[in-house]
């Protein structure tokens, strides 16, 4: 059975991203080590989910680093990647979506994300999108827990885990600290 993971950094107050929004995320202590990092994770998935912002996000941006000129070798590489990536989109407000690859689920959260599960292939990521992971924490659907933590307090913004109804038991399978002062850690819920 495919295992879904969550992918999202955080800042060492618990925040995934800043108080004015989505785009305030330049406090990720993101360098050549991390990215590394984050290649090494997306290589054993081979499905993305996402809400409609981040989706929206992504595809402003990720299909124009290919042409142009000031993209850096990783960036091509993820572009190249996420393109070929098959990618769900999880919204009710949306009518259609456009990225190669891509598909739109308006309805039925859990049961898709369950026969997602019971699929051949890789393992299924969310990456980013944390409101979306607020979601699907809710419905308990979430097998791993992979967090980049930043040395930094950022004071206010969305929280990582914001009011949890429920302990949910998690086992540390490993942890990796960066050159940057970055600490990546990797949890398996425990059901």
């Amino acid at each position: 059975m495919r295992k879904l993971v969550l992918f999202l950094h955080a800042s060492l107050d618990g925040f995934v991203e800043g108080s004015n929004g989505a785009m305030d995320i330049g406090w990720v202590s993101y360098d050549d080590d991390l990215a590394k990092h984050a290649a090494q994770i997306l290589s054993t998935v081979d499905t993305v989910l996402w809400g409609r912002g981040t989706y929206q996000m992504m595809f402003s941006y990720w299909p124009t680093v290919p042409s142009a000129p000031s993209s850096s070798q990783h960036e091509l590489e993820h572009a190249a990647w996420i393109e070929q990536t098959s990618k769900i989109v999880f919204s009710k407000t949306l009518d259609t979506v456009e990225w190669n690859n891509s598909r739109l689920v308006k309805e039925n959260v859990k049961e898709e994300i369950l026969n997602l599960k019971e699929q051949p292939g890789k393992d299924i990521v969310i990456l980013g999108s944390p409101r979306f992971a607020h979601h699907v924490m809710g419905l308990d659907l979430i097998d791993e827990y992979k967090i980049t933590v930043s040395p930094v307090l950022i004071g206010s913004g969305l929280p990582l885990f914001p009011g949890l109804q429920e302990k949910t038991n998690l086992k540390l399978i490993e942890n990796k600290t960066f050159d940057s002062g970055a600490i990546g850690l990797y949890y398996q819920t425990v059901r």
